[in-house]
């Protein structure tokens, strides 16, 4: 009991409802005002180009119409007369405009894209989880701290753990590590090539990306030999890259179709966990295992202009931010052995911060090529006033929800994607798509981004104009940014991995796991 008095929230609705509405309405029309006086702002900076040239426009025609007839007509005598500067000057600008045509960037256009889904009997849950790392004898300090992990992680009990991880003892050899590399990839690329009739001969530029299994042959390598890939392919294998390898991926296949002309790249991003599981009790190793999870995809892109017609997006920009010069941040995701000789992936406790100033770095970057000039004008103002007027003022954050409609913010784990909704100031429906395929999927390294894409393909939101950010970050550490643009209301792809369990999606979360029956 509490002596009889009413409750917080009673109090505080009694305080409300006592208190004149002459006081409290000003607040909420200075809200409004704010919104408002905000859009007008940038309805002014984004079409003052126009406004400015109407009465330009209104004066010329004013004198175009009090124009003599003989002017004219004196006009093109005095061009007759002038030939040969006439041609001249056409030759310049026929000159100015082919190397223009020549030298200009090629459009790279993504047709589709697969993401591996694994059968349903690689499912892990919590209990069996636990179970199997108590009998590979971890200590019962290191259960207790993957209990909490798990928890608190974000993941449901659908993610997939590989065929070796699910037998007792734990199986993780070369053989088994080909193997789920195998069915991971190729079940995504049998996905590509069947839902876009591309032959793979046809395909001339081949990247791989998986940082923690590189065995030889090469992953690469073994692409070209299931598929009967042609001679002359330009292949590569990227390893040790982290998590933001796969925007790296398709920043190679973008400069290669840059250079051959008429050609299909694949690019092919996953991660390999049957060697990569860590057996130690060293916490800071402990986290990737309640983290990772089985997961591909495979992007086709291309340069071909008749490809145009039925591709999905076409890629406008890659800003790609290395803060490896740095000890701290080269150090904060670090593969290594323990005191056991037990080998496994070190998180620094700086990880979020170090993430935070290379998404500063990255963003910086990335403003000026898709912010409005509005945008841009405020934030130069503000840092024009805090280096001159040494002003005590927070440097303005950009709204970049003016410059996309869409954000795929890799799934790295709960931390990443509250601290990036924190900073870019998002709402939560625009890192729905993170959070749900951190849930369904778990963090499936390179290739979340892709999954997140197909969650909002699968919910119909892609419409035509939409832009799409991709933001991963990774091991080095790296930063990487990819901007696509949509160029047609996208329908989901067959096979799409959301197919048979969108209708559940988005579900509320709390520590991970749904406060009610999933939203239809």
């Amino acid at each position: 009991m509490n002596g009889g008095a009413a409750p917080p929230s009673a109090a505080s609705a009694a305080a409300a409802a006592a208190t004149p509405p002459h006081r409290r309405l000003p607040d909420f029309l200075q809200s409004v005002n704010l919104k408002y006086v905000k859009l007008g702002y940038h309805y002014l900076i984004t079409h003052l180009l126009t406004l400015m040239l109407l009465p330009l426009m209104a004066v010329i025609l004013l004198e175009a119409g009090r124009t003599d007839p003989d002017d004219l007509r004196q006009l093109w005598l005095h061009l007759q007369y002038n030939l040969v500067s006439v041609l001249v000057l056409s030759a310049v600008l026929v000159f100015g405009a082919t190397v223009y045509v020549l030298t200009r960037p090629r459009p790279v256009y993504l047709v589709d894209f697969a993401c591996y889904k694994p059968p349903a009997h690689l499912q892990v849950r919590f209990e069996e989880f636990m179970r199997h790392s108590k009998l590979c004898g971890f200590s019962e300090d290191a259960l207790e701290f993957q209990r909490k992990i798990l928890e608190r992680s974000g993941l449901s009990e659908e993610t997939y753990v590989p065929e070796a991880m699910h037998a007792i003892p734990p199986q993780p050899t070369m053989a088994n590590a080909r193997a789920e590399a195998e069915t991971v990839m190729f079940g995504a690329l049998d996905n590509l090539f069947k839902s876009t009739g591309v032959k793979p001969k046809d395909v001339g530029v081949l990247v791989v990306n998986c940082s923690l299994f590189n065995p030889t042959p090469s992953l690469s390598a073994m692409i070209v030999n299931k598929y009967k890939l042609r001679g002359n392919i330009r292949s590569f294998n990227l390893g040790g890259m982290g998590c933001s390898a796969g925007v790296i991926a398709v920043d190679l296949a973008r400069d290669m179709l840059q250079v051959h002309r008429g050609t299909y790249a694949v690019v092919v991003s996953t991660e390999n966990i049957t060697q990569n599981w860590y057996f130690g009790n060293r916490k800071s190793m402990l986290i990737p295992n309640c983290l990772f999870r089985v997961g591909g995809s495979a992007v086709l892109l291309s340069n071909r202009g008749a490809d145009r017609r039925r591709a999905k997006y076409s890629l406008r920009h890659v800003v790609r931010t290395h803060k490896g010069a740095d000890d701290k941040a080269f150090n904060c995701v670090y593969q290594e052995q323990d005191g056991e000789g037990k080998t496994g992936v070190s998180l620094s406790k700086d990880l979020m911060a170090i993430a935070g100033g290379a998404l500063k770095t990255n963003i910086t970057t990335l403003g000026p090529l898709v912010l409005p000039f509005s945008e841009q004008l405020l934030f130069f103002a503000t840092l024009v006033a805090k280096k001159l007027l040494s002003a005590k003022m927070k440097p303005y954050i950009p709204d970049f929800k003016l410059a996309f409609e869409h954000f795929c913010i890799h799934a790295g784990g709960r931390a990443v994607i509250d601290e990036l909704e924190k900073n870019l100031q998002l709402s939560p429906a625009h890192v729905e798509a993170s959070r749900m395929t951190l849930h369904r999927f778990g963090n499936t390294s390179s290739s979340s981004i892709w999954y997140e894409l197909a969650y909002m393909e699968a919910k119909g939101r892609v419409r035509r104009g939409h832009r799409i950010w991709q933001i991963a970050f990774g091991s080095g550490f790296k930063c990487n940014s990819a901007v696509w643009h949509a160029l047609r209301n996208v329908k989901p792809s067959p096979d799409n991995p959301w197919e048979d369990c969108i209708d559940r999606y988005p579900v509320e979360l709390v520590d991970g796991f749904p406060t009610h029956k999933p939203q239809q």
